[in-house]
C-alpha cells in the first residue's frame, strides 16, 4: 500500500468528482510533495461530480465525509496515522451513505507500507 502525498487523486464514485486535498503537516515529504495524515481527506470540497445536474431531491457530491478506512495501523507522522491508498469513505451526495471517495493516484510511487 502506497503512502499518500499532496498530489494524490481522489474522486467522487461518478469519478468526476475531483477531491481537493492539502496536508497538514510539514515534518515528511516524498520527492519534495508532503504526505498526508489523519484527517488530511476530511471534509475537503469536491468539485466536477458528475452528478452535478441531478433530479429533485438528488445533492451532487460536495465535500468528503471522514475516513472509513485506509489509515496506517503502524505509521505515524507527529503521532497522526499516515494515508495510505486504500483510503475511502462517504461524499455529502444524496441520498445519504450511497457514494463514496477513493483514491485514484497516490501521488507517490516510491514509498509503500508493508
Amino acid at each position: 500500500m502506497r503512502l499518500l502525498t499532496d498530489r494524490a487523486v481522489l474522486v467522487c464514485a461518478h469519478e468526476t468528482g475531483l477531491v481537493g486535498i492539502a496536508a497538514s503537516q510539514t515534518l515528511v515529504s516524498i520527492s519534495g510533495q508532503r504526505v498526508l495524515v489523519k484527517p488530511d481527506p476530511v471534509a475537503k470540497p469536491i468539485v466536477g461530480c458528475l452528478n452535478a445536474n441531478p433530479p429533485a431531491g438528488i445533492k451532487p457530491c460536495t465535500s468528503t465525509l471522514p475516513v472509513q478506512k485506509g489509515y496506517s495501523d503502524f505509521m505515524r507522522i507527529d503521532g497522526r496515522a499516515v494515508c495510505l491508498d486504500t483510503v475511502e469513505g462517504l461524499t455529502d451526495g444524496t441520498p445519504p451513505g450511497s457514494h463514496k471517495y477513493k483514491v485514484r493516484s497516490p501521488g507517490n510511487n516510491l514509498v509503500s507500507e508493508l
